[in-house]
Parts: structure tokens; C-alpha cells; sequence
């Protein structure tokens, strides 16, 4: 998502006055080289930008340059708040410039802007697959969430295709896969825009929760996801060196305990959808872990083990 990036890139030079390379790099993790790049670009684009040399150098707005907002048509400032709002949920300088974005706003656009700095939660971490296609319905479910209407889904779920009435919260672009967060009669509920068939947006209004938090409602859906994902769980019983490697290999589903002992020997609950698939990823570890809990682990273990035997004894 350049564009996400470049509009990022600008607020931060506007809030700051002056960022390296690898500032930036850090705050939107990205390489520095992307940074470089992007900085770049925007020069060449014909934003003022210009590098300044030297041990205290960087980027800078010639002349300290703002952007001048007051030109800026409705559809055009919910554009840029629509690229620029998931980059700033990641960094409080960016929200403070947004707000500050907003206020230099016409008084008849700040209501849609802030409604589409709030739209859309990126999270880059994949759940498996590549190259998806965008769902087409996406920028329709969009406009819904920023003008704040009420929507009709034709919705292809596990029991056949459906009509659902609900309030669209907000959209969550999770690896180029969309999901939708909603109200409904029977509360908040997460759809998937692929499955999404057709898209009715009404004039009913709706108003969306003064507490909601679209970043933290995203992570209790995938808290729940994970959870019904990897059901079978095992303590292992492992050096602490060992633990940040643990946490490579399992990710969310590696949850160290507290030593019992001075002897820097860790509890660690691993899990995984099947017993198989936790053995596999425990196997290469031979001695240095011990399973102390899970039954099926040890026993999925206990077979691999006398294969190898079987397969490589001399």
C-alpha cells in the first residue's frame, strides 16, 4: 500500500519537521531503502521535500511547507483519509496530525473524514495463501462505512447464501484478505467481503459505538479465529534462550509461564491445530524440550520417534 505510505510519509515530516531515512523506516516498518525510495518519490512528485547532508541532516518540507487543505474536495479528503488512517493507528504523532488535519478541514467534510480515518484496520500478518484478488464489493462496503448507512448483504455463509441488514463499523484489510465488522441484531459479527454476493446500501443511518476501537475488535476476532484453529495444546518444559525460538515457530499459539526455578527452565504452552502438528514442529527439537502435559503430543512424539528409529538403525 504506497500510497498509505507517501500520505504517511507527509504527515510525519508536517508533525516533526524533519525525519532521516531510517526514522521513518522505523515508524512504518518499512526498510530503509523502502523509506529512501518513498522520500524520493514524493520529491519527484513535486511535494517540497528536499535531503539536508550531515550529521544532524534528514528530510525536510522547504520552507516548512504545509499542506493546504482548504481546497480539498469531499471526495478528495475522504481519499486522503482513507490512505492515511490505518498508518497512523501505528503512531501517536500521526494521530495528532490528523487531528490537526481535520480541524483545518470546511466544517461540511470533517464528519466523513473522520469517519474515514476510522474505515479501514490494516493487518499485514497472512493467514496462508497469496495473490488474492481484491473483492470487487470492497469500495461499495466502504462508502457505507464512512457515510454511515445501513447496508443490505447478499452473504454466501456455511448454510447457503443469506440476506443480512447491518451496520458496517468498519473494514479490515488482513493480508489483501477483507473482512467486515458489524452490527446486527444479534450484536458484533465478522464477514468475509469475498463471500459478500451483492451490496444494498440503504438511507437508514446508524451510529457506530463511541468505545469501539477498531484495532481491538479486530484482535478479539482473531483471538477467538486462532483459538478454534489450534485447539490441542502441550507444556513443554524448555531452556529460556530457547523461548524467542519457540515463539518463531508457533507464534500467538506460545505462551511462556513463569520459571518455577532458578535453573532458567521454562514452562512454555505451545498449540496447533492437531496433536501431529505440534509433535512435527517439537520433534526437530529432540532432548532440549520435554513435554510434561499432553498426552496426545507425547504419544504422536513417541511414534515419530520409532520411526526414525526404524528407518535410519544400523
Amino acid at each position: 500500500m504506497r500510497a498509505d505510505r507517501l500520505v504517511a510519509t507527509l504527515l510525519l515530516m508536517q508533525s516533526r519537521g524533519r525525519v532521516t531515512a531510517a526514522e521513518l523506516a522505523g515508524e512504518l516498518e518499512v526498510s530503509v531503502a523502502t523509506a529512501r525510495r518513498d522520500l524520493e518519490a514524493l520529491s519527484a512528485a513535486g511535494v517540497p521535500v528536499y535531503p539536508q547532508p550531515g550529521r544532524n541532516g534528514g528530510w525536510s518540507l522547504v520552507g516548512g511547507a504545509r499542506t493546504d487543505l482548504s481546497g480539498l474536495t469531499s471526495t478528495e479528503a475522504r481519499a486522503l483519509f482513507l490512505l492515511a488512517g490505518p498508518a497512523a493507528a501505528r503512531t501517536p504523532e500521526l494521530r495528532s496530525a490528523l487531528r490537526k488535519l481535520v480541524r483545518a478541514l470546511p466544517q461540511t467534510f470533517r464528519s466523513e473524514a473522520e469517519a474515514a480515518a476510522e474505515a479501514v484496520h490494516v493487518d499485514a500478518t497472512p493467514w496462508g495463501g497469496a495473490d488474492r484478488p481484491r473483492p470487487p464489493l470492497v469500495d461499495e462496503i466502504q462508502d457505507a462505512v464512512v457515510r454511515r448507512r445501513r447496508v443490505r448483504l447478499s452473504y454466501a455463509g456455511r448454510t447457503g447464501t443469506s440476506e443480512r441488514l447491518v451496520d458496517p463499523w468498519g473494514l479490515v484489510d488482513k493480508d489483501d484478505r477483507w473482512y467486515l465488522i458489524a452490527g446486527t441484531e444479534a450484536g458484533r459479527r465478522t464477514f468475509r467481503v469475498d463471500r459478500v454476493r451483492a451490496v444494498e446500501i440503504t438511507e437508514e443511518p446508524f451510529d457506530r459505538p463511541d468505545d469501539l476501537a477498531l484495532e481491538t475488535a479486530w484482535a478479539e476476532v482473531v483471538d477467538t479465529m486462532e483459538q478454534r484453529r489450534s485447539p490441542v495444546s502441550a507444556v513443554v518444559l524448555a531452556d529460556a534462550r530457547f523461548v524467542p525460538i519457540l515463539r518463531d515457530h508457533f507464534g500467538r499459539h506460545c505462551t511462556p509461564e513463569p520459571s518455577s526455578g532458578s535453573d532458567g527452565v521454562v514452562r512454555v504452552r505451545v498449540a496447533a491445530h492437531t496433536a501431529v502438528s505440534v509433535a512435527e514442529q517439537l520433534a526437530g527439537w529432540g532432548a532440549r524440550v520435554r513435554v510434561v502435559e499432553g498426552d496426545a503430543v507425547r504419544a504422536e512424539l513417541t511414534r515419530i520417534g520409532a520411526e526414525l528409529v526404524a528407518q535410519y538403525e544400523v
